[in-house]
């Protein structure tokens, strides 16, 4: 047995392993065979299919009992593969379908939603067999029932929506989206709520649900959408900004990413607005690391690439244009090339202005202003600021003109670098070769600040000898003197800048003297400066400034005008009443009021004799002579009357006249204007055709009073 079976084992192993030979004759054969043919043969040497008979019910009894046979069959089916097979449950209520008998259907389809209501194919074969057949509202609570149990199945939403879509039934769709939207789906059901929205014209709509939209899921993806259907809503490019501006703001550290700023650049370039697009890649290069910013870095480059050939073009054509110099610097320095930037300034300052005349220089002096401060903040080389500076004021024709601001800058410059001596020796280099007032403000300006108050006397000395005819600078001065507790010294100020015999607003200066005299409590120096300055000039406005001075308390006038409005009234009285009392109370008030009267007098004596075409003016005066009578409060009421009448008749009557219009050049073109005139009481008893012509008009009023046509005639 054993060495029979030990035989066959051999030979079998024999068997199995055939061995193997090659092909010796390796042409073509004669017949080729090709796949389709033996794929061909194959499929006509199949058996025919088996099909199942054709089977023709005749009669009510057959067909009740061949369904109650298919149902049987159903139901041994559900039992014998299993309840949990949905193709059974399918099978067994599309049957039922075609037997039209939808009751026994829509029982097959919930006994299987009983099974596995979780099978979302079951729900969408169980309602596309509603819709069929237009049972609408059976599939309105089917699709109620399934969005309840799966909320989160965006299918069953999608299909609930478009279903009452297509039946027109938009508001339905809507409250679907908002029951959707309760559960915060993602980006796709957002949008096509959105979307629903926008195919119905509803834009307001659309924008109330991307607030909620980019409130709800703050992410890049909304708010680019968001900034996206500004643009094509309306092409709102403004409100479309403030959507990338917000995205930015809103999202904070997450809004740090490259696809934001992308697409922010994205939209400036598309509205041509290529300054704001560089800027944005600038920002987002500055705040991104560069292993997370290819992309930005790649579009960046080539912004660059392509203004910097259109600026070259620019300057190569007009290289005297230097608003192009300025905007290729901007580009330079946006890219962050120190060496290259520097390079564009040192070639735009080579462009020197051809004429020594300052209007061509104007826009040329802050190529060097920008030059220097890139050096100092930017590339942080100090030394080489200073040479600019230098530079520039080499070049600067200063005997023709200059510029005070590169002065000053220079000066500030120095100071920074705590060199005090630097910027001392530039301010009076400065003064020395091309004096002006912005200089000398600001050198004064440093050298208070730093206390040294000789210095400030020395460079007012300075000041007012090289402009002795400048008030401005006169009363700074005197201010100087004054804080610093030096009346006399300001008192002297004021009495030379006042004997200077031009001046360019001696007004300005004669009231900061007085107001000067006020505030040191001194009436009488006060006094005695209006009298010195009615030696000068009669106008009007310093007869009334002088009455006020002398009918208001030397306390009241001192207070500043600003506090003076803001106060209250009664607050106002009681200061009031106070500084009455520290005057002498009622008899210093009568001794005020009489002092004022006196200068009414006067003034109008001044203007009637001295300037009697002075009119208008002289009306003014009486206005306010009336007004101060009224308000008198040391005479009795009846003695106020009385001197208000007696002033109402000094009052002068305004009449209608006319007179040839005369050109510049004297000629008369021939045709009259009418103009008003004040008649004084002393003019017109002057003038007796004044009073006969005024009685004529008294007799013409009368008859028209009483109805007389003779008097039209007349």
């Amino acid at each position: 047995m054993s060495g029979l079976g030990a035989g066959t084992t051999a030979g079998q192993r024999e068997h199995k392993l055939p061995r193997v030979t090659g092909v010796k004759n390796k042409q073509a054969a004669p017949t080729q065979i090709t796949a389709e043919q033996i794929l061909r043969e194959s499929k006509a040497l199949q058996d025919a299919e088996i099909k199942a008979p054709t089977i023709k019910i005749t009669d009510p009894e057959e067909l009740a009992e061949y369904r109650l046979q298919k149902r049987k069959e159903f139901e041994d089916q559900v039992r014998r593969v299993g309840r949990w097979n949905p193709t059974v449950w399918v099978k067994y209520a599309q049957w039922e379908e075609q037997q039209k008998d939808f009751r026994r259907a829509r029982s097959v389809w919930e006994r299987a939603m009983e099974v596995d209501y979780r099978n979302v194919s079951l729900w969408l074969k169980y309602v596309e067999m509603e819709m069929r057949h237009r049972f609408i509202n059976h599939a309105r609570n089917i699709w109620d029932r399934a969005v309840s149990l799966l909320p989160r199945i965006d299918q069953l939403w999608y299909k609930y929506v478009h279903m009452e879509e297509m039946l027109g039934n938009v508001a339905g769709a809507r409250q679907i989206f908002e029951r959707w939207m309760q559960w915060e789906p993602d980006h796709h059901g957002w949008m096509a709520y959105i979307k629903m929205e926008l195919r119905y014209g509803e834009t307001e709509r659309a924008r109330q649900i991307f607030e909620r939209y980019v409130k709800c899921l703050p992410s890049v993806k909304a708010w680019v959408r968001y900034a996206k259907f500004e643009m094509k809503s309306g092409g709102d490019v403004m409100a479309a900004r403030a959507c990338y501006e917000r995205s930015v703001e809103e999202l904070g550290d997450d809004a740090n990413t490259e696809e934001l700023f992308l697409r922010f650049a994205e939209f400036e370039e598309r509205v041509k607005e290529v300054d704001r697009a560089r800027a944005i890649y600038k920002y987002a290069l500055d705040h991104l690391p560069k292993s997370q910013a290819g992309e930005l870095y790649r579009r960046f480059e080539v912004i660059v690439s392509e203004r910097r050939f259109k600026y070259e073009e620019e300057v190569r054509r007009a290289p005297l244009n230097y608003d192009s110099w300025f905007d290729y610097i901007r580009l330079e320095e946006s890219a962050a090339d120190i060496e290259r930037t520097r390079e564009v300034y040192e070639r735009a300052i080579a462009n020197v202005p051809p004429a020594a005349e300052k209007r061509y220089w104007q826009r040329y002096i802050y190529l060097w202003i920008k030059y220097a401060l890139f050096e100092e903040l930017e590339a942080e080389d100090v030394e080489r600021a200073r040479e600019v500076y230098r530079a520039c004021l080499k070049l600067l024709p200063h005997r023709a003109f200059t510029f005070g601001k590169i002065w000053i800058m220079a000066a500030q410059f120095e100071i920074r670098q705590l060199r005090l001596d630097a910027a001392r020796k530039i301010l009076g280099m400065a003064i020395g070769m091309c004096p002006k007032n912005k200089l000398f403000k600001s050198y004064i300006e440093m050298e208070l600040q730093l206390g040294n108050i000789e210095r400030c006397r020395t460079l007012y000395a300075k000041y007012i000898e090289w402009s002795p005819a400048n008030a401005g600078a006169w009363g700074r001065f005197a201010d100087l003197e004054r804080s610093l507790g030096e009346a006399e010294r300001a008192r002297a100020v004021y009495e030379l800048a006042i004997a200077q015999p031009v001046l360019d607003m001696p007004e300005v200066l004669w009231k900061a003297f007085i107001d000067f005299e006020i505030g040191e409590g001194n009436r009488e120096g006060a006094r005695e400066l209006y009298e010195r300055l009615l030696e000068r000039t009669r106008h009007v406005k310093v007869w009334l400034s002088y009455a006020k001075f002398e009918a208001t308390p030397l306390a009241v006038l001192a207070m500043p005008a600003e506090d003076d409005e803001e106060l209250e009234e009664e607050a106002r009285q009681q200061q009031l009443a106070e500084a009455e009392e520290a005057e002498g109370g009622e008899a210093g008030t009568a001794e005020r009021e009489t002092r004022a009267r006196r200068v009414y007098e006067r003034a109008l004596r001044s203007l009637r004799d001295s300037q009697p075409d002075a009119k208008e003016e002289a009306v003014m005066l009486l206005e306010a002579w009336r007004s101060f009578e009224a308000g008198c409060t040391s005479r009795p009421a009846e003695e106020r009357q009385k001197a208000v009448a007696a002033v109402q008749a000094k009052m002068p009557r305004r009449v209608k006249r006319k007179r040839a219009i005369l050109l510049d050049d004297g000629s008369s073109t021939g045709g009259m204007e009418e103009y008003y005139d004040y008649i004084f009481p002393d003019e017109a008893a002057a003038a007796p055709n004044l009073k006969l012509l005024e009685m004529a008009h008294k007799w013409k009023r009368q008859k028209m009073e009483g109805g007389g046509g003779d008097a039209e005639a007349v």
